[in-house]
């Protein structure tokens, strides 16, 4: 950190303070996406759907906030749709 001044300290301590608080919510972010997958991979369904409905309202909580993109939530909402229903069909069809 370059300047001294009263105000630089200032934006220093508050961008610690956000850099921490993005990281929790990004790691709180994959750790729900992973959920997702591993109860997709083992074929549970229903613990899916929960996990689904959890994951969108933190991906949108995240896109408003501005921690992701919002075409980058737009996105991971799409795909994990994608997936429950191919995982759904698939389940139906067996």
């Amino acid at each position: 950190m370059a300047k001294r001044t009263k105000s630089a300290l200032k934006a220093n301590r508050q961008n610690v303070k956000r850099r921490e608080h993005n990281r929790q919510m990004r790691s709180k972010l994959r750790s729900a996406l992973k959920a997702i997958r591993v109860s997709l991979d083992a074929k549970d369904l229903e613990s899916a759907k929960a996990a689904l409905s959890q994951t969108v309202s933190i991906v949108d909580k995240m896109a408003t906030k501005g921690i992701i993109h919002r075409n980058t939530a737009a996105r991971y909402k799409s795909r994990l749709a994608s997936r429950m229903s191919k995982a759904g069909s698939s389940r139906a069809s067996a």
